[in-house]
């Protein structure tokens, strides 16, 4: 697996050029000319010179001619050459792009050499040798650059840019993909993900610097530069004093006399060391490993996907810990450490694995308690919380009962952050943000998802409940219910054959019928759509003047319908996507008791949006989930 290891090359790249027959076609033969020049990494130049000498065009061309694509969420892709895959080379090319904009951006050497950048990475083959390559790069180029010398989760970035007062902060990590992936993420000096304008600067300025700097190369600057520091134990007590100062102090009594064990797994990735650090800060009991994924391990042995949104196939070692422990309650982080799932044993002796939607519902309500406990004088209408459009809208239905702001998001993390910061910066006092995928942001100690942090609350939480009230997290969630309204969610994905049909399917959303374009109900006219909102042409109904308030995406396909009867579905994809994502809601009033028929309908309805939007038979779809 791993691509990085150098030998000593006993042949230039001129000299080797020379002995290779190329394509005949130019585009092509320019690109692996590039590469040939460029790369000093004799693996992946190993790739691309045995591709030529077999003549796998088809290959090259896919490898050569296309490149990855920088987004808001950074890159992603598969460890191999290529300029469409991660390697030595494309990540020299990222971060001089993203140096070469920072240059431009912060003109003064004094303050690149004081604030600098901070560089981390997790237990994937090759993130350490990555991280180092950008390291150099950076100190090149006259950067204090902060570099951790170990793994660190994820969340250590974001919160090192804010407390440091970096420029920037980049880790290499590719969160819960695949064992063959890797990928970056791109802090800006606020503390949350670069988007928009700077992830489409970080590109063009990328593809202005392309081929690599003879000087990039040299690692070994890392091991000696005045301008390196590593910052792990200037960071490692401000991140969990932070953490920890969001717990009230009668929540840590609690937290200490409190009998309650959980397991946790961290999926083979970097979380348990940290975790364990946070429940000693946090006065629980020591959490419980999965011993076979308690190590970072870049191979994730025991898992297909080490992802915690693969529910029980995920957290099959961590439930099997915990009936041999007699545990009731398991904890997983992503390889990462920014997101969590958890699982709680059930009265009748079943595993209830909580869905994204469900913590989040118990995590707002959790968020809204502890700052009254820890405020002397709340002021709970002047307290934010924030969801994504395509997660439950349960925070939207407690904002109204108990007074604070809701705030509807995009379907980005890196949206929400920034957003938050902008609301605190304005006198708002953020206590929580979430989105469906097992991402959630407790107060504003760091501007993005964090899976210990929200673990530490969830366990305080749990620990609280069962003390002071003998209640299960499973019983919480119907109390939530009970007094906000039923909320049940299901999300689906659907796959195409090609882009082309994924832009028909929308355009014949917005063409439906002949007289006004959208459909208007399902069913026969048995449930009917009261509101449209489509972002991908800035079009929302629920306004009198039916302009979007939320912002426009031209690339994207967003499109959200709401029912009279409190369902509400969206779909949405990609640009140049082969995927349809659907995420579908129903949201009960209080007074609507009858939960098992609001889960009815809403299976029901979903079934028929499917059937009547999206034409999976004539269309060519095929189901990429399965409808819970």
């Amino acid at each position: 697996m791993s691509i990085s290891v150098k030998r000593k090359t006993v042949i230039s790249p001129q000299d080797l050029l020379k002995t290779l027959e190329l394509s005949g076609e130019e585009d092509l033969d320019l690109q692996i000319k590039n590469w040939v020049m460029w790369d000093r990494n004799e693996a992946t130049l190993q790739q691309v010179t045995e591709a030529v000498r077999d003549q796998d065009w088809k290959a090259l061309r896919v490898r050569l001619c296309h490149r990855i694509t920088y987004l808001t969420t950074g890159l992603r892709g598969v460890m191999r050459a290529g300029f469409d895959s991660l390697n030595d080379v494309v990540i020299i090319e990222v971060a001089q792009g993203i140096c070469a904009y920072l240059v431009d951006a912060y003109p003064s050497i004094q303050k690149r050499q004081t604030q600098g950048v901070v560089v981390g990475y997790d237990g994937r083959y090759n993130s350490k040798r990555f991280a180092q390559l950008i390291a150099t790069v950076f100190l090149n180029n006259d950067f204090k650059v902060f570099l951790f010398t170990r793994m660190i989760p994820t969340p250590f970035i974001p919160f090192t840019v804010v407390k440091l007062q970096c420029l920037a902060g980049i880790v290499v990590t590719a969160s819960h993909n695949t064992k063959e992936d890797n990928g970056i993420k791109v802090y800006w000096s606020n503390g949350a993900q670069a988007m928009a304008p700077h992830d489409q600067r970080i590109h063009d300025y990328m593809m202005n610097n392309l081929e690599p700097k003879p000087s990039s190369w040299e690692t070994s600057l890392v091991l000696e530069h005045p301008l390196v520091e590593d910052p792990y134990r200037q960071v490692y007590p401000l991140f969990y004093e932070a953490l920890k100062s969001l717990i009230p102090p009668i929540y840590l009594e609690t937290n200490e006399c409190s009998q309650l064990r959980f397991i946790y797994t961290a999926l083979h990735g970097v979380g348990y060391p940290f975790m364990r650090e946070a429940f000693y800060q946090a006065r629980l009991k020591p959490v419980i490993p999965v011993v076979e994924q308690k190590e970072a391990d870049p191979e994730f042995p025991t898992l297909a996907k080490p992802n915690p949104e693969e529910g029980k196939e995920a957290l099959k070692l961590a439930i099997k810990k915990a009936d041999a422990e007699h545990c009731t309650l398991v904890l997983a982080n992503d390889p990462d450490v920014d997101r969590l799932a958890v699982a709680e044993l059930d009265p009748r002796g079943r595993w209830k694995l909580f869905n994204g939607n469900e913590l989040g519902a118990l995590l707002g309500w959790w968020s809204l308690e502890n700052y009254k406990t820890r405020t002397p004088k709340p002021a709970v209408t002047n307290c934010i919380m924030i969801a994504t459009l395509v997660s439950s809208r349960i925070l939207a239905a407690m904002a109204r009962v108990e007074g604070f702001i809701f705030v509807e998001g995009m379907p980005s993390f890196p949206w929400m952050a920034h957003r938050a910061l902008e609301l605190e910066k304005s006198g708002r006092t953020v206590l929580f943000a979430f989105e469906e995928c097992f991402g959630y942001m407790f107060g504003m100690s760091l501007p993005d998802k964090d899976g210990i942090g929200a673990a530490m609350q969830l366990a305080s939480m749990a620990c609280y409940l069962r003390s002071t009230r003998n209640v299960t997290l499973i019983e919480k969630l119907r109390e939530i219910y009970d007094t906000y309204g039923y909320h049940s969610s299901i999300s689906s994905v659907y796959m195409a054959d090609s882009p082309e049909t994924i832009t028909s399917i929308f355009d014949h959303l917005r063409n439906f019928t002949d007289e006004e374009g959208y459909p208007k109900f399902i069913l026969e006219e048995e449930f009917e759509v009261v509101h449209i909102r489509d972002l991908t042409i800035g079009l929302d109904t629920s306004f009198s003047d039916g302009k979007a308030r939320m912002p426009v995406t031209p690339d994207t396909q967003l499109i959200t319908f709401t029912f009279t009867n409190g369902y509400v579905v969206t779909l949405r994809s990609a640009p140049n996507d082969i995927k349809i994502k659907l995420n579908a809601e129903i949201c009960g009033l209080p007074e609507e008791k009858q939960w098992e028929e609001l889960h009815d309908k809403l299976n029901r309805m979903t079934n028929a949006v499917v059937e009547e939007f999206l034409l999976p038979e004539e269309n060519g779809l095929t189901d990429a989930s399965t409808i819970q």
